[in-house]
């Protein structure tokens, strides 16, 4: 680039104007040292306590947009990872065997005992008539 000599000339006052160079400006901590404190909003690893305590944090109810995406993030890396649930029996897992019974006991797969009585006596229709009554107020209940 080319200057004129008046140009050129002052350029060179201004140089020598120039005041001693400024110190560096502080550089902000990024990241929180190891004794500062943390709230537990930050450091919670688990979703649903991250989300107890985003609640607990929140006087409206309204989380900032970047806990909401933690929270999510959370969710997502727990949900391939989930431990399976006690209903859902694999056989993939060695130590969690199923009992196995050589005879039928009592449980919830057990059927009513009925009496012994013969079909169309009064006593059955009794019987059946007791049974419409207890089906009838389980029916209330609900």
């Amino acid at each position: 680039m080319s200057f004129d000599p008046r140009s050129l000339e002052r350029l060179r006052e201004l140089g020598r104007q120039l005041p001693a160079r400024l110190p560096e400006p502080e550089k902000p901590a990024a990241a929180p040292k190891a004794s500062q404190v943390r709230h537990r909003v930050e450091t919670e690893k688990n979703p649903e306590e991250l989300f107890r305590e985003l609640m607990k944090a929140s006087q409206d109810g309204t989380v900032p947009e970047h806990l909401m995406d933690r929270l999510k993030q959370l969710e997502a890396q727990r949900k391939p990872s989930a431990p399976p649930s006690p209903f859902n029996s694999n056989n993939d897992s060695p130590d969690l065997a199923v009992p196995v019974r050589s005879q039928p006991g009592p449980g919830k797969n057990t059927q009513p005992k009925r009496p012994k009585v013969a079909p169309g006596s009064e006593e059955e229709s009794l019987y059946v008539a007791f049974g419409q009554l207890l089906l009838e107020d389980e029916g209330d209940d609900v």
